[in-house]
């Protein structure tokens, strides 16, 4: 009886195992698979009856680990605690559809480049902007399996041949001839031009928590078109609420609002059914509004499609 047994007359001098070395070499060599190696220790174990049920099953689990490796698929998940959760609501506050044509700052390996062209399907441009020397990494966008019609339809550019567009700078143009090109020519001569129009693009998304929030939609939102949303990550709150403050001072926006997005996730089993006892709750920040026109004739802000009217 199971009840009667314990590992008390049990004396580990290493004599109770009768296969050699040279035994599970020549298994190995053979083409034996791991739970069959594990079985043939177990019948040649000379105590292996007389453990308790317990350190049975402990003694299965050390050899498996030996000769029977498992791999444990883990969801994958961004750095910086960008929530699936999160992510949404970054695409949703920026209106990020069929047709649209989004600006992105993306510092969590790609992952929003390749949500935002995912979502696109082909149909429009997602630019990945960056500023400094280097770009920054994309690595995850392999992950997604795009076809060749997604993929050309992501494009990357330095922020400064971006702002070659813009009234006013074609006093750069020379200096940032050679980056100029690059830029038609990943992403197209026409999508270059509508830039140069000051169409703009129809929204903006930024997860960047290495940058200041303030600082970098300052220089970003004018490369958007009037009444275009934008959305803003970050981890802590207080960078976000400077920006929000700041874009409201500038009369640069309309409608600011500071999201906190929280999740909980649920464990699913046959009468086992609630919300996980240990997960992490934080999922960072969110800044969302949308960029208006400001009217400096008569002191006040103007929607540029309510001018038209």
């Amino acid at each position: 009886m199971d009840e009667s047994r314990d590992n008390r007359a049990l004396v580990d001098d290493n004599k109770a195992q009768t296969l050699t070395r040279e035994d599970i070499d020549e298994m190995r060599k053979q083409g034996a698979k791991g739970d069959e190696m594990i079985e043939a220790l177990i019948a040649n174990s000379a105590t292996f009856g007389k453990k308790t049920q317990f350190s049975q099953e402990k003694y299965r689990l050390k050899k498996q680990k030996k000769y029977a490796p498992r791999v444990l698929m883990r969801r994958p998940f961004p750095r910086r605690f960008l929530r699936v959760d999160t992510l949404s609501l970054l695409l949703s506050m920026a209106d990020v559809g069929a047709s649209s044509d989004v600006l992105v700052v993306d510092m969590v390996g790609g992952l929003l480049t390749g949500a935002v062209a995912e979502r696109l399907g082909g149909t429009s441009f997602v630019c990945n902007t960056y500023s400094g020397s280097a770009p920054y990494s994309m690595k995850i966008v392999r992950i997604f399996n795009f076809n060749d019609e997604i993929c050309k339809r992501i494009v990357r550019t330095h922020l400064d041949n971006l702002c070659l567009a813009q009234p006013g700078t074609s006093g750069q143009i020379d200096k940032h001839e050679s980056e100029r090109e690059n830029f038609i020519h990943e992403c197209g001569r026409d999508a270059y031009l509508s830039r140069t129009r000051g169409e703009g693009f129809s929204s903006l998304i930024i997860v960047a928590p290495d940058l200041d929030p303030w600082s970098t939609v300052k220089r970003l939102l004018p490369l958007l078109s009037y009444s275009a949303p934008f959305s803003i990550y970050h981890q802590h709150l207080q960078p976000l609420a400077t920006c929000m403050h700041n874009l409201q001072v500038e009369k640069m926006v309309i409608g600011p609002q500071l999201s906190e997005p929280w999740l909980r996730e649920y464990q699913v089993l046959p009468s086992r059914t609630h919300p996980f006892m240990q997960m992490y709750a934080f999922g960072g920040y969110v800044l969302s509004g949308t960029r208006i026109h400001t009217d400096t004739t008569n002191g006040g802000t103007l929607n540029r499609d309510t001018a038209t009217l």
